[in-house]
């Protein structure tokens, strides 16, 4: 079934197959289009994403790209519109502070790497970070990518039933 997605969640070089698999089950429950660019660090297969969210995948609008230039040439709309939404803990800025708006980019760094310094500093002005505490080096990848979709969800009117 096709659908214009309400979000595009993008995963810049995805290392960990359960954050995925649940990142993409997330997607599924909300209408969001997985993006994931290349090098992934994993196959994307039964095996590797059984448990956390395999039998969602032939809900999951999804995509791979081989690299941000190819990301970027199919989201041109969205990303020049100023659309996109750069998730990092080096932000000053909350995620609450942003307006989401329908077919907005939701962009998370891999586990280990987090998003390359050259696209932070490019899109610093939309970069998004959920409040923590000191004593927390960073969140999972999966539970900031469910916290940051469902405030985008919480904004949109009408809210998915």
């Amino acid at each position: 079934m096709k659908y214009e997605p309400l979000l595009n969640v993008v995963l810049y070089q995805p290392e960990i197959p359960p954050n995925t698999g649940n990142i993409g089950r997330t997607c599924v429950a909300v209408g969001a289009k997985l993006w994931l660019i290349k090098p992934l660090g994993f196959q994307i297969n039964e095996k590797q994403l059984r448990r956390s969210g395999l039998d969602y995948w032939p809900h999951l609008d999804w995509e791979t790209v081989e690299n941000w230039q190819e990301l970027t040439a199919k989201l041109a709309a969205p990303i020049s519109a100023g659309r996109l939404w750069l998730f990092t803990k080096t932000a000053s800025r909350l995620y609450t502070t942003a307006a989401f708006e329908k077919g907005d980019v939701l962009l998370f760094g891999s586990e280990s790497a987090g998003l390359p310094p050259e696209l932070l500093a490019q899109y610093a002005e939309q970069a998004l970070r959920l409040p923590m505490r000191e004593q927390v080096r960073s969140l999972n990848l999966s539970a900031t990518a469910a916290a940051a979709m469902y405030e985008a969800v919480r904004q949109l009117q009408p809210p998915i039933a």
